[in-house]
């Protein structure tokens, strides 16, 4: 197979393990704990995790999309999960944190922001294949 990136694979293949192991805390260990909308929200986080773990694996196996696309749309999804499932994590476990998670809200809709220049950006770079 050419033109695939090994490392992209290799790292969607990892963190959709992870999505699946913060998937199960959540439905497993964390329904005792918070309240059914902190629940929600986190099954939110892992959801959108999982759709961009998904997406990543398909570009990184995607042979005609060019390394440069790849690479970027990889970097606007990371920060994309991190920042916007990252920061939904922490609000839903808010009532058991030692502190108020709220403070990190604004990170959300970056989250977000990342996810759509990431879907831009690949729609822009897939555009341009002749």
């Amino acid at each position: 197979m050419k033109n695939f990136d090994k490392k992209i694979v290799i790292f969607a293949a990892l963190l959709g393990a992870l999505t699946i192991a913060i998937g199960a805390f959540g439905a497993h260990g964390l329904k005792d704990l918070v309240d059914a909308n902190a629940l929600k929200s986190f099954e939110t986080g892992v959801r959108y995790q999982m759709y961009h773990v998904i997406v990543l694996l398909v570009i990184g196996l995607a042979p005609i999309i060019s390394e440069k696309i790849k690479k970027i749309t990889f970097v606007f999804f990371i920060i994309g999960i991190l920042l916007f499932s990252g920061s939904i994590y922490l609000l839903s476990l808010n009532e058991i944190l030692s502190f108020n998670a709220k403070s990190i809200a604004f990170l959300t809709p970056l989250g977000g922001l990342s996810f759509i220049i990431g879907w831009f950006y690949l729609a822009y770079g897939v555009f341009k294949i002749k």
